[in-house]
């Protein structure tokens, strides 16, 4: 075999190889025989048919065996013979397939093509410009948060000697049926609360639950508007049944030094209150401006350190960011059934970029991680899991057990890996403190941050949607677009 090797680009590589006649001739000797020993040829004998007459009758099957047996083993061979690690399987072209003799009377021309992993350049991250901009707490937060506690403090008061009236909270079990399909499955909603004449409640619900006594079955019909947040209603009418099953006032408590105190936290008066929850806004503001400062840094040095990146590895990364993107969906209601085929090549696109960043800064970084020889040792991992334990209620040895089953705790060794391979980019990065900036108004002067990876908080928050959010349509029955 004869192979010569050419360099497409720092990806692609194209293996050119000349099979020696003499392999062929064995390869089609070998497998003529094994089709004359069982072949069935008319006016024969099973396995007493002249080679002659197998080869010419059985010729294109002879042909493609000989080439399955020949070919792989010569491009495996060709292969570790440049010594190539190819990231997916090699792509073969014969050359003049049709007129290919496998007899050994010439050799079989053939051509692979390979991708591989880029030669990646130590990249420049020493001295790397960053802006940490903290997030400055208005009393205002402070004050939202107390308001928020206090509505979980608030007590359901049952109303006595009167109907419903709008300020009023109602209980009902809700069933509803699809005016185009009313043969189909219904909705149902058990123990929904409404709070009549809440502006995020569609007010269709509060007309039709204001008036009502408790035990009292109410029928009414609501039309939802084409741009509604749940895709499975939006556009749609659906005739309701309600059975109340309460009626009350929400009461909530006084806002003084009994009420901070009565919290069982540890709080000596409302303004003790406020001071701590203050400090928490402004911990978390610092440790949002470092999350910030970390995916600032590391599009700054994807935008610094150009190198092609295999194409494989970015496909592979866009369809994971895809799948996650159709859970979420599928969490927040959405049938993706309906969703259009435009939407999802406009998703795609959108996740081929943002893939293609992903794994050109996962490969920066292990460059980073070379240099700086980081290492993970395995205390650090068994402290690692000991937290995802606790995170998960579970025992380190439950925690541990699971990873095993799904292939042991490499991508935990290789998380701590990235994350001192961060700290190690910041550690030389040029950290400069300056005054907020709100970037989602488009204000921030630098453009990249906060685009690589999201925000704590903002990961926090789109946790805890995705969280209501699987509770199912049924609780977004009731609430307006302007409740999401």
């Amino acid at each position: 075999m004869n192979s010569e090797l050419k360099e497409i680009s720092p990806t692609q590589r194209e293996l050119h190889i000349e099979v020696d006649p003499a392999v062929i001739k064995e390869a089609y000797g070998k497998v003529s025989k094994r089709f004359a020993d069982r072949a069935n040829v008319p006016g024969f004998r099973k396995g007493f048919a002249p080679l002659d007459v197998v080869r010419l009758r059985f010729k294109e099957e002879i042909k493609s065996e000989v080439l399955q047996l020949v070919v792989p083993d010569q491009v495996a061979e060709a292969i570790r013979e440049h010594d190539l690690h190819p990231l997916t399987e090699p792509q073969l072209h014969l050359e003049d397939v049709e007129n290919v003799k496998v007899n050994g009377s010439e050799p079989i021309k053939l051509h692979v093509h390979v991708e591989v992993m880029p030669e990646v350049p130590m990249p420049k991250y020493e001295g790397i410009a960053v802006t940490r901009r903290v997030k400055p707490v208005e009393d205002g937060e402070v004050e939202d948060l107390i308001a928020n506690r206090l509505g979980q403090e608030a007590a359901l008061i049952p109303v006595e000697g009167r109907v419903s009236a709008r300020g009023d909270t109602v209980i009902a079990d809700l069933e509803g049926l699809f005016a185009d399909d009313p043969d189909g499955e219904p909705i149902k909603a058990d123990d929904l609360e409404v709070v009549l004449g809440d502006e995020v409640i569609e007010k269709a619900f509060t007309e039709n639950l204001i008036g009502v006594n408790i035990d009292e079955e109410k029928e009414f019909t609501v039309a939802y508007p084409e741009d509604f947040s749940a895709q499975a209603l939006a556009g749609k009418t659906l005739h309701y049944k309600a059975k109340i099953k309460s009626v009350g006032k929400s009461e909530v408590p006084e806002l003084n030094d009994e009420w901070a105190k009565s919290l069982d936290e540890g709080y000596e008066s409302l303004e003790d209150l406020r001071k701590k929850l203050r400090a928490d806004l402004e911990t978390y503001a610092k440790s949002d401006a470092d999350a910030r400062l970390r995916n600032n840094a590391i599009a700054k040095m994807i935008e610094e350190n150009a190198f092609e990146v295999p194409s494989i590895l970015i496909e592979n990364q866009a369809r994971n960011l895809l799948n996650n993107f159709a859970r979420d969906l599928q969490q927040r209601g959405v049938d993706l059934k309906t969703v259009e085929n435009n939407f999802v090549e406009m998703a795609y696109h959108q996740m081929r970029t943002q893939a293609e960043r992903d794994v050109r800064g996962a490969m920066l970084l292990d460059k980073i991680a070379e240099a700086e020889k980081v290492k993970v040792t395995q205390a650090e991992v068994d402290e690692e899991i000991g937290k995802m334990a606790e995170y998960y209620r579970s025992t380190p040895e439950e925690l541990r057990a699971s990873l095993e089953k799904q292939g042991g705790t490499g991508t935990i060794e290789n998380n701590l890996k990235t994350q001192k391979s961060i700290e190690a980019l910041i550690a030389k990065a040029k950290v400069i403190d300056g005054p907020w900036v709100d970037d989602s108004l488009g204000e921030a002067p630098e453009s990249q941050e906060g685009q690589d990876k999201p925000k704590k908080g903002a990961k926090a928050k789109t946790a805890k949607a995705a969280t209501d959010e699987a509770k199912g349509t049924k609780k977004k029955t009731a609430k307006s677009k302007s409740a999401e």
